[in-house]
């Protein structure tokens, strides 16, 4: 009973939507007319006027300079002789002080030094090497530059021999009882026990 009172309202639905009109017909469309209309221009406004300049002030003219003293000089005839320019004196430039350069090792007159370290990867892969350093001291006894004279082949052992003499504390070198910048050679072993 339940389903012939569902399929009834289905078909009452259906016949309702079905008999409805949504399009209209031909003769019921009425024709529209439609008319558009234009806006008008936007206005271009003016830019305004420049006010007119204003007059300038009159600046008087500058002050006559006052009247210049002129000296004259006897005019030398192009017969006289001149007497040239004396020559310039020449220059000297003293060239600075060569530095004093120490025949025997740094550890002479060096009292604080502390010896390198042996970088950990050089002693496992068993890299050995000498290794000979140009140093400079200063005039009070400070090490002013370090740099490698002769390589071991090894850049570690290289630097742990110039990060050592970077700490080195010397005395400073003497030219005659004053002291002066000093340069040695300063060699370091690194072998393997």
């Amino acid at each position: 009973m339940g389903v012939m009172l569902m399929v009834t309202l289905h078909v009452f639905v259906l016949y309702g939507l079905w008999s409805y009109k949504l399009v209209p017909t031909p003769h019921e469309a009425v024709t529209l007319f439609v008319n558009l209309i234009n806006p008008e221009p936007p206005k271009v406004e003016e830019p305004p006027k420049p006010p007119p300049p204003k007059p300038r002030p009159r600046v008087p003219p500058p002050p006559e300079p006052p009247p210049q003293i002129v000296s004259t000089a006897p005019v030398v005839a192009p017969t006289e002789p001149v007497a040239p320019p004396p020559p310039p004196e020449p220059v000297i430039e003293e060239a600075p002080p060569q530095p004093v350069v120490l025949k025997d090792e740094l550890s002479v007159s060096c009292p604080v030094r502390t010896p390198p370290t042996y970088p950990l990867y050089s002693r496992r892969t068993g890299e050995q090497g000498r290794v000979v350093l140009r140093v400079e001291l200063d005039e009070q006894g400070r090490i002013s530059n370090a740099e490698v004279a002769t390589s071991s082949g090894s850049p570690r052992l290289d630097e742990a021999a110039l990060n050592a003499v970077k700490e080195w504390r010397c005395t400073a070198a003497r030219r005659d009882g004053v002291p002066a910048r000093a340069v040695a050679l300063q060699p370091f072993n690194f072998k393997l026990r």
